[in-house]
């Protein structure tokens, strides 16, 4: 059985609140200098690892600049920040539901991404959180798309984070989302919708497979209706990406808002933050696998498509 190298602690702190990259080269691998290595597995534009090189901005294990002609070392780390894009800052607040030396629980408002990936970076929950706390090491234990809003739960301790992040893959945490949708008195309700999900690596919208064997069940309820939408309790008993919208579309009841179902629009400017998805994380409950307490937060923020639905369409 192969073992796993160790990775050393990063030598470069966060900028931002997010951490350098870090590239570990192959154990196999026969170029001549760490440069050659980093200019054919990055394909970054030419000049770029020179002018980092050059720089000081690429550094090993030790925190030591790597030099340009550095020899290729099989199995060694590297470690650099990115040169990231401006982005449109997302100029809603994250606010704090509960915080102690093991957790935080974060109420995330529409358009704001868990964390880093592609275009969104600094401007994810996890990058802000980072910063407006002054904790490093917060890591998140589960993820909501950008477009929804609602509960999210971190951990402050790096050890921890398994333990925590094993209650949502063992579906050990309830939760239970809010939703505004057009109402059909045709659409029995309450059901429960399983189906076959499949969501391509990218590609943006999750399909449904008819006939194959479910990998998805939701619980789908009607609280409230009037002048033709519907106020919706979703209670997931899987994750799967975009389940709740797909399986709300599928009902014939897609969720006000979403631009990806039942049709992919267009793309939408980053700085356009109207008519956000009326869909909302609103319970998250759970018994702490460290401390064992039990724990129930409830989001604070409401959907305006139910609450002032004229200015939410305009």
């Amino acid at each position: 059985m192969t073992r796993k190298p160790r990775i050393p602690p990063a030598p470069l702190p966060q900028r931002d609140g997010v951490d350098p990259a870090r590239v570990r080269l192959p154990v196999d691998g026969v170029w001549p200098t760490v440069r050659d290595h980093l200019v054919e597995r990055l394909a970054a534009e030419p000049g770029v690892i020179d002018a980092m090189l050059r720089d000081g901005r690429i550094v090993g294990a030790d925190g030591a600049p790597v030099t340009p002609e550095a020899p290729y070392a099989p199995g060694a780390f590297v470690w650099f920040h990115r040169d990231l894009r401006p982005e449109v800052p997302v100029p809603f607040t994250l606010d704090v539901v509960h915080r102690d030396e093991h957790i935080v629980v974060v109420d995330k408002p529409h358009f704001l991404a868990t964390m880093p990936r592609g275009s969104h970076v600094t401007q994810t929950a996890l990058a802000r959180l980072r910063k407006e706390l002054g904790i490093p090491t917060l890591g998140a234990a589960h993820r909501l798309d950008r477009l929804t809003a609602g509960l999210l739960l971190f951990t402050v301790r790096p050890e921890e984070r398994g333990a925590y992040q094993t209650l949502f893959s063992e579906r050990l945490v309830r939760k239970e989302y809010e939703a505004v949708a057009p109402y059909d008195p045709d659409v029995p309700l309450p059901q429960t919708v399983r189906s076959h999900i499949v969501k391509e690596r990218g590609v943006i919208a999750a399909y449904e497979v008819a006939g194959a064997a479910p990998n998805s069940e939701s619980r789908i309820e009607l609280v409230e209706h009037r002048a033709g939408l519907g106020r919706y309790r979703l209670t997931p008993h899987t994750g799967r990406t975009h389940q709740l919208r797909v399986h709300m579309n599928a009902l014939g009841l897609p969720i006000l808002g979403d631009p990806v179902y039942p049709v992919v629009a267009g793309p939408v400017a980053p700085d356009d933050f109207r008519r956000p998805l009326q869909l909302l994380a609103r319970v998250l409950e759970f018994t702490d696998p460290v401390t064992g307490a039990a724990h129930r937060f409830v989001s604070g923020r409401t959907l305006s498509a139910w609450s002032a639905y004229d200015a939410w369409a305009r």
